[in-house]
């Protein structure tokens, strides 16, 4: 299997198909880079070099005891982009993989960038603090940290249950295959990496990181996402990004990586054929 090792010697796991100009798949959490399966074969299908890494201490990468924040996440992130060289890339990242990508465009800049898109992404600041007001208060975020310390099995089971994919919903069609796999990728990850992972993706201020992105910039996000909200996120992120677009999708929730694969592969190879060298 290929592998990144960066310079602390952690193993950064990446697949990648296809061939063409580069798109890079950061993803969510807990889970890694088999999430974006429908997307990776739709774009490597389409003409493009789809690569998806596994976060360190998600999947097949490793477990590390320290690194599990957005400064290292980023730095790994730009491992993979400079041993492969990739040029004109466009960067997506979904949930976490959002505040990754803006991260690492916060410390590495755009010179291999040549597109962004953020798909229901934590970006620019989840937590809500006094200059934050309409954010998530600290408690739903410790009671997320309690339940993966009580049992994280299943409190992955209750997510893809319930408000990741919105089968908390009336009319809801949720596979159940759908959200097994869910459940498998998330207990792939470590139990520490996830732990920390929570504080990264919630109290980690993208505000900065966001002001640094200079190149296209596409925003996608579920107007009924229950795990990062719309005003929380993509509305504000996209308010934020000089030039950014905004695209949102009535009634979706977080997950929609799968309940809109479809939607979501069309919208972002539409964006992808816009880039003119």
């Amino acid at each position: 299997m290929p592998f990144v090792t960066v310079s602390d010697g952690t193993r950064i796991f990446y697949k990648e198909w296809g061939s063409g100009r580069p798109v890079v798949l950061s993803h969510g959490w807990p889970l890694n880079s088999d999430s974006w399966e429908a997307q990776a074969l739709h774009l490597a299908s389409s003409g493009y070099r789809v690569i998806a890494h596994d976060r360190r201490g998600h999947g097949r990468s490793t477990q590390t005891w320290h690194g599990n924040e957005m400064d290292t996440y980023a730095d790994d992130l730009a491992a993979v982009v400079d041993t492969l060289d990739l040029r004109d890339a466009t960067l997506v990242g979904f949930s976490t993989g959002g505040g990754e990508v803006a991260r690492y465009i916060g410390r590495h800049g755009t010179a291999r960038v040549a597109q962004v898109v953020l798909v229901s992404a934590v970006p620019p600041f989840m937590l809500k603090t006094d200059d934050n007001p309409g954010g998530v208060p600290a408690e739903v975020f410790d009671g997320i940290r309690a339940d993966s310390l009580t049992d994280r099995a299943q409190l992955y089971k209750d997510l893809a249950d319930g408000p990741f994919f919105g089968h908390n919903r009336p009319g809801s069609d949720v596979s159940q295959g759908v959200r097994d796999v869910f459940w498998l990728q998330s207990m792939a990850a470590g139990h520490r990496n996830a732990y920390e992972c929570i504080a990264a993706f919630s109290a980690t201020d993208f505000r900065p990181d966001l002001d640094a992105i200079d190149v296209p910039t596409l925003v996608i996000h579920g107007d009924d996402d229950q795990v990062v909200p719309f005003e929380v996120g993509g509305k504000a992120s996209a308010s934020r990004v000089k030039g950014a677009r905004l695209t949102v999708y009535p009634g979706a929730p977080h997950g929609i990586t799968d309940t809109h694969k479809r939607r979501l592969g069309d919208d972002l190879l539409a964006f992808l054929e816009e880039y003119q060298p």
